[in-house]
């Protein structure tokens, strides 16, 4: 990707514009880190680089931003630019590099476009309507990777400073989804948020409301699984979002639990702990999961003779983990997995008193490595022992995947050719056949004909 960000850059330039890599990438590699993508800027027009460059994915030329194919690069025609540009209209997406043309912007009045914006010839213009100085660099990769610094970022990026550009309750008030980029550039690279653009984050919280749901769902998705969960969600307290997008997890602060069980404290204390051991790259719903796991606590939580107690908890917790995954906007596969983990995850202690048939079906949930792996980070954010995680591991590896999920003996048709009327009592039958399979005592289809036969007489 960066050898074509570069030959886009060098192509513009051979045909008289000024053309930088810049933003997130800049930083990146002056981070000494791969970028995930590349950007470019430039003085030509969105139809200019249009005619440079054929087949370009034109997802915001009103704004002066054009997609170039990386696919397509070093087809555009012997270095003549082309009569009329070839574009398509669509998203952003992989194998692409964005161009866009330096401007200024106006008023924005839906908190994420301007309503108008002003193409610039000058680069130092361009960058003062970014974000944050560390991502408001420009590097020219054809002058020994010489770096354009009109706001201050690279002292921000050996200070560890994350700094709104400029006037911080603007950039803010241009495009709330920044008061959360600010959180996760933070946390992602171990930064202090300046002074004054967190005041203006403090300031502003209520307007993420303002912000699409998915737009946030990502962000804070991101936040989960790029490796310091624990410390983004830290700042999103501190910073009063977390009350704005995700109100029921800030109610676990406070929500004492019984020492005996959990001495690490609180229940957004033990939480955070999870999301401590979440690592870089996780599944979106293994840290989902972490974070919601017990989300049912403050509501259920009452003080017993005995102890405290969350009576009910997990089946309260799965259906506000559901509430969660539908107002985040959440897929139904990703909602049925998160919310999956969240009524499954205190089942692990029983495993060792589960039946054969009950342990077979546990272990059979799908993607169980994510419930085995969930039950793993509970117990170390809380008393530490991973006895039951131990058991449960050692005793599937013990069990041949035939006997876990066998093919079933008997199916419905087979009961009606045996006389049985169709009807709800089937799934009954079917669900004793395949426990007694299951832990041993069925081994064919004539045994468990006769089984039925014997335990469901009266039925035919």
């Amino acid at each position: 990707m960066r050898e074509a960000a570069v030959e886009i850059v060098r192509t513009l330039r051979e045909r008289g514009y000024q053309s930088y890599l810049v933003g997130g990438c800049v930083r990146d590699l002056l981070l000494g880190r791969e970028p995930a993508d590349y950007d470019v800027a430039t003085d030509a027009t969105p139809q200019q680089v249009m005619r440079v460059f054929p087949r370009t994915v034109e997802v915001g030329a009103r704004f002066g931003v054009v997609l170039v194919p990386v696919s397509l690069l070093g087809r555009h025609d012997g270095g003549q630019e082309t009569d009329e540009p070839r574009s398509a209209q669509g998203g952003a997406h992989p194998g692409c590099v964005e161009v866009a043309t330096f401007r200024n912007d106006g008023i924005y009045s839906d908190g994420r476009h301007p309503d108008e914006v002003s193409f610039s010839r000058e680069p130092r213009e361009d960058v003062q309507r970014r974000d944050f100085t560390i991502n408001g660099l420009m590097l020219d990769p054809l002058d020994g990777d010489r770096v354009l610094d009109f706001v201050g970022g690279r002292e921000d990026l050996r200070a560890g400073i994350v700094r709104a550009i400029g006037d911080a309750p603007r950039r803010f008030q241009e495009d709330k989804l920044r008061l959360l980029r600010a959180v996760r550039f933070a946390a992602r690279f171990g930064y202090e948020i300046e002074s004054r653009t967190f005041a203006a984050m403090h300031a502003l919280a209520q307007e993420i409301r303002q912000v699409s749901r998915e737009r946030v769902r990502d962000e804070l998705t991101k936040m989960l699984t790029e490796g310091r969960a624990k410390r983004a969600f830290e700042l999103l307290d501190e910073s009063g979002l977390l009350e704005q997008v995700l109100p029921e997890v800030a109610r676990m602060k406070g929500v004492e639990q019984p020492p005996q069980f959990h001495p690490e404290g609180d229940v957004w204390v033990h939480t955070l702990l999870l999301l401590e051991m979440l690592p870089p790259g996780c599944s979106r719903t293994l840290a989902w999961g972490a974070l919601l796991h017990d989300v049912g606590k403050p509501p259920t939580f009452r003080v017993a003779p005995d102890r405290i107690r969350f009576d009910g908890h997990v089946e309260i917790g799965t259906c506000m983990a559901e509430g969660i995954c539908r107002r985040l906007r959440f897929s139904k596969h990703d909602t049925y997995r998160i919310a999956a983990l969240v009524a499954n995850h205190m089942r692990f202690a029983d495993v060792e008193k589960m039946k054969e048939s009950t342990f077979k079906r546990f272990v059979r949930l799908p993607d169980f490595a994510e419930h085995l792996e969930l039950h793993r980070i509970d117990c170390l954010g809380s008393h530490g022992m991973l006895d039951l995680y131990e058991y449960t591991k050692e005793k599937i590896a013990a069990l041949p995947q035939e006997q876990v999920s066998p093919a079933p003996l008997l199916t419905g048709t087979d009961l009606i050719s045996e006389g049985y009327k169709p009807g709800p009592l089937f799934r009954e039958i079917l669900a004793a056949v395949e426990d007694a399979q299951l832990e041993g005592r069925l081994n064919g289809r004539g045994e468990a004909m006769e089984f039925v036969r014997q335990q469901y007489p009266s039925t035919r």
